[in-house]
Protein backbone atom coordinates (compact mmCIF):
# COMPACT_ATOMS: atom_id res chain seq x y z
CA UNK A 1 0.00 0.00 0.00
CA UNK A 2 2.63 1.95 0.57
CA UNK A 3 4.06 1.70 -2.90
CA UNK A 4 1.44 2.95 -4.12
CA UNK A 5 0.59 5.70 -2.20
CA UNK A 6 4.51 6.75 -3.14
CA UNK A 7 3.65 6.14 -6.67
CA UNK A 8 0.60 8.47 -6.85
CA UNK A 9 1.98 11.33 -5.26
CA UNK A 10 5.14 11.00 -7.48
CA UNK A 11 2.48 11.21 -10.41
CA UNK A 12 1.16 13.74 -9.16
CA UNK A 13 4.49 15.71 -8.49
CA UNK A 14 5.11 14.48 -11.70
CA UNK A 15 2.31 16.37 -13.81
CA UNK A 16 1.97 19.22 -11.57
CA UNK A 17 6.10 20.07 -13.14
CA UNK A 18 5.19 19.47 -16.19
CA UNK A 19 2.23 21.92 -16.35
CA UNK A 20 4.54 24.72 -14.67
CA UNK A 21 6.54 24.05 -17.66
CA UNK A 22 3.93 24.42 -20.13
CA UNK A 23 2.80 27.55 -18.40
CA UNK A 24 6.45 28.94 -18.26
CA UNK A 25 6.63 28.09 -22.27
CA UNK A 26 3.17 29.47 -23.30
CA UNK A 27 4.50 32.76 -21.59
CA UNK A 28 8.08 32.78 -23.54
CA UNK A 29 5.99 31.97 -26.60
CA UNK A 30 4.06 34.94 -26.16
CA UNK A 31 6.68 37.07 -25.62
CA UNK A 32 8.83 36.19 -28.21
CA UNK A 33 5.72 36.99 -30.62
CA UNK A 34 5.00 40.06 -28.51
CA UNK A 35 1.46 38.99 -28.02
CA UNK A 36 1.59 40.28 -24.46
CA UNK A 37 -2.48 40.08 -24.11
CA UNK A 38 -1.72 36.09 -24.02
CA UNK A 39 1.64 36.49 -22.00
CA UNK A 40 -0.46 38.09 -19.53
CA UNK A 41 -3.08 35.47 -19.71
CA UNK A 42 -0.35 32.53 -19.31
CA UNK A 43 1.45 34.80 -16.44
CA UNK A 44 -1.97 34.22 -14.44
CA UNK A 45 -2.44 30.57 -15.02
CA UNK A 46 1.41 29.73 -14.38
CA UNK A 47 0.64 32.24 -10.90
CA UNK A 48 -1.55 29.58 -9.24
CA UNK A 49 1.30 27.19 -9.46
CA UNK A 50 3.81 28.95 -7.61
CA UNK A 51 3.46 27.58 -4.59
CA UNK A 52 5.04 24.22 -6.42
CA UNK A 53 7.86 25.89 -8.27
CA UNK A 54 11.33 25.30 -6.93
CA UNK A 55 13.26 28.73 -7.23
CA UNK A 56 15.24 28.44 -10.13
CA UNK A 57 11.81 28.18 -11.86
CA UNK A 58 10.05 31.14 -9.41
CA UNK A 59 12.89 33.49 -10.74
CA UNK A 60 12.55 32.95 -14.44
CA UNK A 61 8.63 33.38 -14.41
CA UNK A 62 8.77 36.63 -12.03
CA UNK A 63 10.85 37.73 -14.77
CA UNK A 64 8.81 36.98 -17.53
CA UNK A 65 5.76 38.03 -15.89
CA UNK A 66 7.52 41.61 -15.38
CA UNK A 67 7.72 41.55 -19.23
CA UNK A 68 4.10 40.09 -20.03
CA UNK A 69 2.62 43.20 -17.95
CA UNK A 70 4.96 46.17 -18.55
CA UNK A 71 4.24 44.98 -22.40
CA UNK A 72 6.95 47.52 -23.49
CA UNK A 73 5.70 49.91 -21.84
CA UNK A 74 1.97 49.86 -22.76
CA UNK A 75 0.76 47.55 -19.96
CA UNK A 76 -2.00 50.11 -17.84
CA UNK A 77 -0.85 51.70 -14.55
CA UNK A 78 -1.94 48.81 -12.11
CA UNK A 79 -0.22 46.28 -14.62
CA UNK A 80 3.08 48.35 -14.60
CA UNK A 81 3.03 48.24 -11.10
CA UNK A 82 2.57 44.50 -10.87
CA UNK A 83 5.90 44.27 -13.25
CA UNK A 84 7.89 46.88 -10.94
CA UNK A 85 7.31 44.68 -8.01
CA UNK A 86 7.72 41.29 -9.90
CA UNK A 87 11.01 42.64 -10.62
CA UNK A 88 11.66 43.16 -6.98
CA UNK A 89 10.70 40.09 -6.27
CA UNK A 90 13.25 38.65 -8.40
CA UNK A 91 16.28 40.41 -7.34
CA UNK A 92 14.89 39.56 -3.36
CA UNK A 93 14.95 35.50 -4.46
CA UNK A 94 18.11 35.55 -6.33
CA UNK A 95 19.76 37.60 -4.13
CA UNK A 96 18.87 34.78 -1.53
CA UNK A 97 19.77 31.79 -3.96
CA UNK A 98 23.34 33.52 -4.47
CA UNK A 99 22.87 32.57 -8.33
CA UNK A 100 22.22 36.05 -9.98
CA UNK A 101 21.13 34.41 -13.28
CA UNK A 102 18.19 36.98 -14.35
CA UNK A 103 19.14 39.77 -12.14
CA UNK A 104 21.25 41.68 -14.86
CA UNK A 105 18.68 41.17 -17.52
CA UNK A 106 16.41 42.39 -15.15
CA UNK A 107 18.39 45.58 -14.19
CA UNK A 108 18.62 46.23 -17.69
CA UNK A 109 15.26 46.08 -18.15
CA UNK A 110 14.28 48.04 -14.79
CA UNK A 111 17.44 50.83 -16.47
CA UNK A 112 14.98 51.07 -19.64
CA UNK A 113 11.58 51.11 -17.79
CA UNK A 114 13.10 54.08 -15.61
CA UNK A 115 13.96 56.07 -18.93
CA UNK A 116 10.96 55.26 -20.32
CA UNK A 117 9.08 57.09 -17.26
CA UNK A 118 11.06 59.69 -16.92
CA UNK A 119 11.08 60.73 -20.37
CA UNK A 120 7.31 60.41 -20.26
CA UNK A 121 6.84 62.61 -17.38
CA UNK A 122 9.12 64.98 -18.16
CA UNK A 123 7.48 65.73 -21.86
CA UNK A 124 3.79 65.26 -19.79
CA UNK A 125 5.23 68.05 -17.56
CA UNK A 126 6.14 70.53 -20.02
CA UNK A 127 2.96 70.02 -22.11
CA UNK A 128 1.38 70.60 -18.97
CA UNK A 129 -0.06 67.37 -18.71
CA UNK A 130 0.39 67.20 -15.14
CA UNK A 131 -1.56 64.10 -14.11
CA UNK A 132 0.48 61.83 -16.31
CA UNK A 133 3.52 63.45 -15.30
CA UNK A 134 2.62 63.14 -11.19
CA UNK A 135 2.14 58.85 -12.29
CA UNK A 136 5.00 59.09 -14.29
CA UNK A 137 7.51 60.36 -11.48
CA UNK A 138 5.95 57.99 -9.44
CA UNK A 139 6.91 54.97 -11.48
CA UNK A 140 10.24 56.10 -11.82
CA UNK A 141 10.63 56.70 -7.63
CA UNK A 142 9.10 52.97 -7.54
CA UNK A 143 11.79 52.01 -9.92
CA UNK A 144 14.66 53.43 -7.50
CA UNK A 145 13.69 54.25 -4.60
CA UNK A 146 17.43 55.65 -4.07
CA UNK A 147 16.48 58.39 -6.03
CA UNK A 148 13.50 60.01 -3.82
CA UNK A 149 13.88 63.14 -5.52
CA UNK A 150 11.39 61.41 -8.26
CA UNK A 151 8.67 61.29 -5.45
CA UNK A 152 9.24 64.99 -4.67
CA UNK A 153 8.56 65.69 -8.23
CA UNK A 154 5.08 63.28 -8.65
CA UNK A 155 4.29 65.55 -5.43
CA UNK A 156 4.83 68.87 -7.14
CA UNK A 157 3.10 67.75 -10.32
CA UNK A 158 0.06 66.07 -8.60
CA UNK A 159 -0.48 70.10 -6.81
CA UNK A 160 0.03 71.53 -10.02
CA UNK A 161 -2.99 69.29 -11.38
CA UNK A 162 -4.90 70.13 -7.91
CA UNK A 163 -4.82 66.28 -7.65
CA UNK A 164 -4.66 67.00 -3.38
CA UNK A 165 -5.25 63.53 -2.79
CA UNK A 166 -2.46 62.40 -4.56
CA UNK A 167 -0.18 65.23 -3.55
CA UNK A 168 -1.02 64.68 0.17
CA UNK A 169 0.27 60.85 -0.25
CA UNK A 170 3.41 61.73 -1.44
CA UNK A 171 4.48 64.76 0.57
CA UNK A 172 3.48 62.19 3.74
CA UNK A 173 5.76 59.60 2.36
CA UNK A 174 8.37 62.50 1.86
CA UNK A 175 8.06 63.79 5.56
CA UNK A 176 7.80 60.61 7.12
CA UNK A 177 10.96 59.37 5.25
CA UNK A 178 12.91 62.97 6.05
CA UNK A 179 13.52 64.14 2.60
CA UNK A 180 15.29 67.23 2.67
CA UNK A 181 15.91 67.67 -1.59
CA UNK A 182 19.25 69.64 -1.31
CA UNK A 183 20.94 69.09 -4.44
CA UNK A 184 24.39 70.95 -5.15
CA UNK A 185 24.21 73.30 -8.25
CA UNK A 186 26.92 74.02 -10.49
CA UNK A 187 27.50 77.72 -11.87
CA UNK A 188 30.24 79.09 -14.37
CA UNK A 189 29.96 82.58 -16.22
CA UNK A 190 30.31 82.34 -19.76
CA UNK A 191 33.41 84.28 -21.45
CA UNK A 192 31.80 85.62 -24.54
CA UNK A 193 28.25 86.78 -23.12
CA UNK A 194 29.38 87.63 -19.23
CA UNK A 195 26.06 85.72 -18.29
CA UNK A 196 26.53 83.35 -15.65
CA UNK A 197 25.21 79.78 -16.87
CA UNK A 198 24.28 76.76 -14.45
CA UNK A 199 25.11 72.93 -15.85
CA UNK A 200 23.51 69.60 -15.13
CA UNK A 201 26.58 68.14 -13.46
CA UNK A 202 30.29 69.04 -11.92
CA UNK A 203 31.90 67.12 -14.82
CA UNK A 204 30.18 69.12 -17.25
CA UNK A 205 31.07 72.52 -15.91
CA UNK A 206 34.54 71.43 -15.29
CA UNK A 207 34.98 70.72 -18.79
CA UNK A 208 33.90 73.66 -20.22
CA UNK A 209 35.91 76.09 -17.75
CA UNK A 210 38.88 73.88 -18.60
CA UNK A 211 38.60 74.57 -22.38
CA UNK A 212 38.06 78.32 -21.37
CA UNK A 213 34.84 78.33 -22.82
CA UNK A 214 33.77 79.92 -19.43
CA UNK A 215 35.15 81.19 -16.05
CA UNK A 216 34.55 81.51 -12.36
CA UNK A 217 33.28 78.60 -11.44
CA UNK A 218 31.12 77.89 -8.37
CA UNK A 219 28.85 75.34 -6.54
CA UNK A 220 25.99 76.29 -4.26
CA UNK A 221 23.73 74.06 -2.31
CA UNK A 222 20.31 74.37 -2.88
CA UNK A 223 17.80 75.80 -0.08
CA UNK A 224 16.50 72.10 1.43
CA UNK A 225 12.75 71.14 0.36
CA UNK A 226 11.36 70.25 3.38
CA UNK A 227 9.85 73.62 4.69
CA UNK A 228 8.00 74.00 1.10
CA UNK A 229 6.56 70.00 1.84
CA UNK A 230 5.47 70.45 5.35
CA UNK A 231 3.52 73.93 4.30
CA UNK A 232 2.03 72.04 1.32
CA UNK A 233 0.70 69.41 3.74
CA UNK A 234 -1.11 71.68 5.87
CA UNK A 235 -2.69 73.87 3.00
CA UNK A 236 -3.93 70.84 1.31
CA UNK A 237 -5.82 69.54 4.61
CA UNK A 238 -7.19 73.01 5.11
CA UNK A 239 -8.44 72.54 1.52
CA UNK A 240 -9.84 69.21 2.63
CA UNK A 241 -11.87 70.46 5.59
CA UNK A 242 -9.51 68.74 7.78
CA UNK A 243 -8.95 71.99 10.46
CA UNK A 244 -7.34 70.07 13.27
CA UNK A 245 -5.06 68.23 10.69
CA UNK A 246 -4.61 71.28 9.38
CA UNK A 247 -3.54 73.31 12.47
CA UNK A 248 -1.55 69.86 13.54
CA UNK A 249 0.14 70.36 10.32
CA UNK A 250 1.10 73.94 10.59
CA UNK A 251 2.52 73.85 13.90
CA UNK A 252 5.64 71.94 11.93
CA UNK A 253 5.08 73.88 9.29
CA UNK A 254 5.82 77.23 11.14
CA UNK A 255 8.89 75.59 12.59
CA UNK A 256 10.47 75.15 9.01
CA UNK A 257 8.66 78.57 7.79
CA UNK A 258 9.08 81.19 10.78
CA UNK A 259 8.78 84.13 8.68
CA UNK A 260 6.25 82.72 6.07
CA UNK A 261 3.36 84.87 6.06
CA UNK A 262 1.34 83.02 3.75
CA UNK A 263 1.43 80.44 6.26
CA UNK A 264 0.53 82.42 8.96
CA UNK A 265 -2.56 83.68 7.19
CA UNK A 266 -3.29 80.26 6.19
CA UNK A 267 -3.29 79.68 9.91
CA UNK A 268 -5.30 82.62 10.58
CA UNK A 269 -7.85 81.80 8.41
CA UNK A 270 -8.29 77.77 9.78
CA UNK A 271 -8.77 79.58 13.38
CA UNK A 272 -11.16 81.57 12.31
CA UNK A 273 -13.26 78.66 10.25
CA UNK A 274 -13.07 76.93 13.78
CA UNK A 275 -14.61 79.85 15.39
CA UNK A 276 -11.39 80.74 16.86
CA UNK A 277 -11.78 84.63 16.52
CA UNK A 278 -9.16 85.57 19.61
CA UNK A 279 -6.42 83.04 18.32
CA UNK A 280 -7.31 84.74 14.49
CA UNK A 281 -6.39 88.35 15.86
CA UNK A 282 -3.14 87.22 17.82
CA UNK A 283 -2.39 85.66 14.22
CA UNK A 284 -3.34 88.58 12.43
CA UNK A 285 -1.99 91.11 14.16
CA UNK A 286 1.27 89.28 14.03
CA UNK A 287 1.18 89.53 10.34
CA UNK A 288 0.68 93.24 10.82
CA UNK A 289 4.11 93.19 12.49
CA UNK A 290 5.69 90.75 10.15
CA UNK A 291 4.43 92.92 7.08
CA UNK A 292 3.68 96.49 8.07
CA UNK A 293 2.79 98.09 4.91
CA UNK A 294 0.00 95.32 3.61
CA UNK A 295 -3.32 97.32 2.99
CA UNK A 296 -5.25 93.84 3.13
CA UNK A 297 -4.28 92.80 6.68
CA UNK A 298 -4.78 96.14 8.09
CA UNK A 299 -8.70 95.75 6.10
CA UNK A 300 -9.31 92.49 7.69
CA UNK A 301 -8.36 93.55 11.11
CA UNK A 302 -10.99 96.36 10.89
CA UNK A 303 -13.64 93.50 9.27
CA UNK A 304 -12.76 91.28 12.39
CA UNK A 305 -13.23 94.40 14.53
CA UNK A 306 -16.50 95.65 13.08
CA UNK A 307 -17.80 92.39 13.57
CA UNK A 308 -16.58 92.38 17.39
CA UNK A 309 -18.31 95.41 17.71
CA UNK A 310 -15.37 97.52 18.01
CA UNK A 311 -16.48 100.36 15.80
CA UNK A 312 -13.82 102.70 16.59
CA UNK A 313 -11.17 99.85 16.04
CA UNK A 314 -12.45 98.77 12.87
CA UNK A 315 -12.29 102.51 11.36
CA UNK A 316 -8.72 103.11 12.43
CA UNK A 317 -7.61 99.54 10.97
CA UNK A 318 -9.35 100.72 7.52
CA UNK A 319 -7.96 104.12 7.91
CA UNK A 320 -4.35 102.75 7.97
CA UNK A 321 -5.08 100.72 4.49
CA UNK A 322 -6.31 103.50 3.20
CA UNK A 323 -3.23 105.65 3.47
CA UNK A 324 -0.69 102.38 2.50
CA UNK A 325 -3.21 101.89 -0.85
CA UNK A 326 -5.18 104.83 -1.50
CA UNK A 327 -7.31 102.66 -4.32
CA UNK A 328 -8.36 100.17 -1.56
CA UNK A 329 -12.52 100.63 -2.66
CA UNK A 330 -13.06 98.15 0.09
CA UNK A 331 -11.55 100.15 3.03
CA UNK A 332 -13.25 103.48 1.75
CA UNK A 333 -16.58 101.80 1.38
CA UNK A 334 -16.34 100.07 4.68
CA UNK A 335 -14.90 103.27 6.79
CA UNK A 336 -18.41 104.68 5.55
CA UNK A 337 -20.44 101.95 6.65
CA UNK A 338 -18.96 102.11 10.12
CA UNK A 339 -19.28 105.45 10.03
CA UNK A 340 -23.27 105.00 9.44
CA UNK A 341 -23.02 102.17 11.95
CA UNK A 342 -23.70 104.78 14.42
CA UNK A 343 -27.03 106.24 13.67
CA UNK A 344 -29.10 103.39 14.75
CA UNK A 345 -28.11 104.14 18.18
CA UNK A 346 -28.61 108.09 17.70
CA UNK A 347 -32.06 107.57 16.45
CA UNK A 348 -32.97 105.25 19.40
CA UNK A 349 -32.32 107.44 21.83
CA UNK A 350 -34.51 109.90 19.07
CA UNK A 351 -37.27 108.34 19.46
CA UNK A 352 -37.09 107.43 23.23
CA UNK A 353 -37.42 111.70 23.72
CA UNK A 354 -40.64 112.99 25.26
CA UNK A 355 -42.21 116.25 24.20
CA UNK A 356 -40.77 118.83 26.90
CA UNK A 357 -38.18 121.53 26.36
CA UNK A 358 -35.40 119.80 27.55
CA UNK A 359 -36.37 116.97 24.85
CA UNK A 360 -36.96 118.92 22.19
CA UNK A 361 -33.63 120.60 22.42
CA UNK A 362 -31.47 117.32 22.76
CA UNK A 363 -33.67 115.83 19.91
CA UNK A 364 -32.22 119.03 17.67
CA UNK A 365 -28.65 118.10 18.80
CA UNK A 366 -28.93 114.32 18.11
CA UNK A 367 -30.27 115.22 14.64
CA UNK A 368 -27.63 117.63 14.10
CA UNK A 369 -25.39 114.57 15.42
CA UNK A 370 -26.82 112.19 12.98
CA UNK A 371 -26.19 114.93 9.99
CA UNK A 372 -23.06 114.65 10.76
CA UNK A 373 -22.26 111.10 10.53
CA UNK A 374 -24.06 111.81 7.54
CA UNK A 375 -21.22 114.71 6.20
CA UNK A 376 -18.52 111.96 7.67
CA UNK A 377 -19.65 109.40 5.49
CA UNK A 378 -19.99 111.35 1.94
CA UNK A 379 -15.89 111.42 1.30
CA UNK A 380 -15.75 107.43 1.61
CA UNK A 381 -18.72 107.10 -0.38
CA UNK A 382 -17.67 109.85 -3.10
CA UNK A 383 -13.99 107.66 -3.47
CA UNK A 384 -15.70 104.76 -4.09
CA UNK A 385 -17.94 105.81 -6.59
CA UNK A 386 -15.10 107.25 -8.12
CA UNK A 387 -12.79 103.86 -7.85
CA UNK A 388 -15.90 101.75 -8.90
CA UNK A 389 -18.24 104.15 -11.09
CA UNK A 390 -20.55 101.29 -11.44
CA UNK A 391 -21.48 101.06 -7.87
CA UNK A 392 -25.15 101.62 -7.41
CA UNK A 393 -25.39 100.18 -3.81
CA UNK A 394 -23.37 103.49 -2.90
CA UNK A 395 -24.66 105.76 -5.78
CA UNK A 396 -28.12 105.24 -3.86
CA UNK A 397 -26.83 105.70 -0.26
CA UNK A 398 -25.27 108.81 -1.48
CA UNK A 399 -28.71 110.15 -3.44
CA UNK A 400 -30.26 109.27 -0.23
CA UNK A 401 -27.85 111.54 2.24
CA UNK A 402 -27.81 114.16 -0.06
CA UNK A 403 -31.99 114.39 -0.16
CA UNK A 404 -32.00 113.82 4.07
CA UNK A 405 -29.15 116.69 4.27
CA UNK A 406 -31.12 119.19 1.86
CA UNK A 407 -28.59 118.98 -1.07
CA UNK A 408 -31.10 118.90 -4.08
CA UNK A 409 -28.56 119.59 -6.84
CA UNK A 410 -26.60 117.04 -5.60
CA UNK A 411 -29.10 114.73 -5.02
CA UNK A 412 -30.55 115.37 -8.67
CA UNK A 413 -26.93 114.54 -10.02
CA UNK A 414 -27.07 111.12 -8.12
CA UNK A 415 -30.39 110.41 -9.22
CA UNK A 416 -29.30 110.94 -13.11
CA UNK A 417 -25.77 108.53 -12.05
CA UNK A 418 -28.29 106.23 -11.31
CA UNK A 419 -30.20 105.85 -14.13
CA UNK A 420 -27.20 105.74 -16.44
CA UNK A 421 -25.54 102.83 -14.09
CA UNK A 422 -29.27 101.04 -15.22
CA UNK A 423 -29.13 101.77 -18.23
CA UNK A 424 -25.26 100.39 -18.80
CA UNK A 425 -26.17 97.32 -16.60
CA UNK A 426 -29.61 96.75 -19.10
CA UNK A 427 -27.55 97.09 -22.19
CA UNK A 428 -28.55 100.32 -23.50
Amino acid sequence: MKKVIALVLFVAFTSMSFAQKNEIKAIEKALKNSNFSDAKSAASAAEALIGNMDDKTKAKFYFLKAQALYANGAGTDANIDEAISSLESLKDLESKMGKLKYTQQANEMTSSMLNSFLTKANNAFSNKNYKIAAKGFEKAYKMSPKDTIYLYYAASSAVTDQDYDAALDYYLQLKNMGFRGEQMNYYATNKETGVEESFSDKASRDFSVKAKLHMDPRDEKSEPKTAEIVKNIALIYVSQGEDEKALAAMTDARKENPDDLGLLLSEANVHLKMGNRDKFKVLMEEATTKDPNNAELQYNLGVLAAEGGNVEASKKYYEKAISIDPNYVDAYNNLAVAILSEEATIVEQMNALGTSAADNRKYDELKEEKAQLYRDAIPYLEKVLELKSSNIDTAKTLMNIYSVLGEMDKMKAMKAKIEQIQSAANGN
